[in-house]
C-alpha cells in the first residue's frame, strides 16, 4: 500500500514463577532432561526444532525469531542500548550490564567475569555464574520463551525488548546466540489453527501501537527496531515499574501493554501535554502516570478484563518512599550522575540518533514494479518491494524493516537511510548530499545480497 504522491509503476513481562513451573514440570515429564541446546556457536537442526517439547531449551540465533507483537517501547530499548554503550558500570567498579542481561536471559545467572575485550558475540570471552547444564528453576525463570510454529518456525512469546536490545547493540546482531525455553510445539498445525491456538493462550498481541486491531499477517517477520512500531505508552509503563505497579504472581499476559492501553485514555499526552524529549517533562509524565496507577481502586478494570490489583497496582505510591527515594528517586538521577537512572540513559541515547527526514510518501505491504523517488521523501516501512528503485537528485529514501528484491540507483540524493532491510540486488549510491546510513546506533542491521557501489557519500 502506498500513501502520498510518488512516481511509481505500481516483555511482556511474565512472572518468573510461571516459566520456572513450566520448565520444572516439563523436565520431570521428560525424565529429568534439563536442556535441549545445540553446541555453543551452532544453530539447532531443523529436526531438533520440530521435535522440541515444552520446557526444553533451544539454542537459537536472533534472526530465527518471529515476533508476536507489532510494537515495542523504543525508550525501553534505548535505555538498554545507552547503558550498554556507557562505561559508568565499569567506573563504578562493576561489569557492564549487557553481560548480566545476557547471562540471565541465557539461564546462567549473573555475569561472574568479563575481561577487557569480552564481547556478547563470543560467550567464551566472559563467564556467567551458572555453567550451562546446571540451571535451576530460578535460573530458568529469567529466560525468554518461544513457540514452535508450522514448519518449525520459531515465534518469540516473551523478551521482545531484551532480544531487540541484543540485536541492536554493536557486538550483537542477527547471528547472536541465545537459549530460549520452548513453551509449546505447534509445528504440525495449519497456519489458521496455529494463530487460533496462540490467541487462545494469549501468546500474541494483535493490536498496533494505538491499540487498533491487526491481523497475524501484519505482524513483523523479524526482530529489530526498524521492524517494530513505537508505543510510547509501553515505554512510559516500563519507567513506572516498582513505582506505580510491580509485577505480581501469575501476571497477566502483556501486562505492560494493558497498563499502557489504560494510560493512553487518561489524558497523559505523549506527545502533547508532556515533552518526551525533555528529561524533566518526561519524569513528570512518569510521576503522573504512576500516581494514577497507584490511586486506582484495586478492583477497577484496567484493560482486557484485568483489574488494577491483577496487574500489580503498587500502593502506596513508590512503595511509600519520598519522591527523592525509592525507585522514583533512582529514576530521577540525570545522565551526569555516577549512576544515572533508566530514563536518563534512554534520553541520552535517543538524543544522539540522527533524525530521518519526514515521509511525504509511504509504501507499506507489497508493491510490485519500479519505484521512482523524484521529490520529497519516500519511506518504505514494513514493505515488500519487488522491482527497481531510483532516487533522483535531491530526493530522499528511507527504508525500515522491509524486503526489497531489485536494484537501487541513487545519484545526488539528499538522504538515503536503509535499516532493517533484507535486500536482494545491487546498490549504487553516489554523491549523496546529506548522508548515507546503512549501519550505526539506532539502525537495525541489514542483510544485503548483491554488489554495492557506495561513492562520495557522507556517512551518518
Amino acid at each position: 500500500m502506498m500513501t502520498g504522491t510518488a512516481s511509481a509503476a505500481p516483555s511482556r513481562h511474565r512472572h518468573p514463577s510461571r516459566r520456572a513451573a513450566l520448565a520444572a514440570a516439563s523436565a520431570l515429564a521428560l525424565g529429568g532432561l534439563t536442556g535441549f541446546a545445540a553446541p555453543a556457536g551452532a544453530a539447532p537442526a531443523d529436526g531438533a526444532v520440530l521435535a522440541a517439547q515444552p520446557g526444553q531449551l533451544l539454542d537459537v540465533t536472533l534472526d530465527q525469531l518471529h515476533p508476536t507483537q507489532a510494537a515495542v517501547g523504543y525508550d525501553e530499548v534505548f535505555y538498554k542500548l545507552g547503558r550498554y554503550a556507557s562505561d559508568k558500570d565499569r567506573l563504578n567498579g562493576g561489569i557492564n550490564k549487557r553481560f548480566d542481561d545476557w547471562c540471565a536471559t541465557n539461564g546462567q545467572g549473573a555475569v561472574a567475569a568479563a575481561p577487557a575485550g569480552a564481547t556478547l558475540a563470543d560467550p567464551a570471552s566472559f563467564t556467567c555464574t551458572v555453567p550451562v547444564g546446571q540451571e535451576t528453576a530460578a535460573d530458568r525463570a529469567e529466560m525468554k520463551t518461544v513457540v514452535v510454529g508450522p514448519g518449525g518456525a520459531l515465534y518469540l512469546t516473551d523478551g521482545h525488548h531484551t532480544l531487540t536490545s541484543f540485536l541492536e547493540t554493536p557486538e550483537g546482531g542477527p547471528k547472536l546466540h541465545i537459549r530460549l525455553i520452548v513453551q509449546a510445539n505447534y509445528s504440525t498445525l495449519s497456519k489458521a489453527a496455529f494463530w487460533q491456538a496462540m490467541q487462545d493462550h494469549g501468546w500474541v498481541r494483535l493490536l498496533d501501537e494505538h491499540a487498533n486491531p491487526l491481523t497475524a499477517d501484519q505482524l513483523p517477520t523479524r526482530l529489530g527496531l526498524a521492524n517494530f512500531h513505537d508505543d510510547p505508552y509501553r515505554s512510559l509503563v516500563y519507567f513506572t515499574r516498582d513505582i506505580g505497579y510491580s509485577v505480581p504472581d501469575a501476571a497477566a499476559e502483556f501486562l505492560e501493554f494493558q497498563w499502557g492501553d489504560w494510560l493512553r485514555g487518561q489524558g497523559i499526552g505523549l506527545p502533547g501535554s508532556y515533552d518526551s524529549s525533555d528529561f524533566a517533562s518526561y519524569l513528570d509524565a512518569v510521576r503522573t502516570a504512576s500516581q494514577a496507577m497507584s490511586a486506582l481502586p484495586g478492583d477497577a478494570v484496567v484493560s482486557g478484563g484485568a483489574t488494577a490489583d491483577q496487574l500489580g497496582r503498587l500502593t502506596p505510591w513508590n512503595a511509600g518512599k519520598k519522591p527523592t527515594g525509592g525507585e522514583f528517586g533512582k529514576l530521577s538521577a540525570p545522565i551526569t550522575d555516577a549512576k544515572p537512572g533508566k530514563l536518563a540513559y534512554a534520553l541520552d541515547f535517543r538524543s544522539k540518533l540522527p533524525a530521518a527526514p519526514a515521509c511525504t510518501t509511504t509504501v507499506t505491504g507489497p508493491h510490485n514494479g519500479p519505484l521512482t523517488v523524484a521529490t520529497g521523501t519516500t519511506c518504505l516501512l514494513n514493505a515488500r518491494q519487488n522491482g527497481p528503485i531510483v532516487v533522483r537528485a535531491g530526493a530522499n529514501l528511507v527504508v525500515a524493516g522491509s524486503d526489497v528484491n531489485g536494484p537501487l540507483q541513487a545519484v545526488g540524493a539528499g538522504t538515503v537511510r536503509i535499516c532493517g532491510a533484507d535486500w536482494t540486488g545491487p546498490l549504487s549510491v553516489v554523491n549523496t548530499r546529506d548522508r548515507l546510513t546503512l549501519a550505526g546506533p539506532g539502525c537495525t542491521p541489514n542483510l544485503f545480497t548483491g554488489p554495492q557501489q557506495l561513492v562520495g557519500n557522507p556517512v551518518g
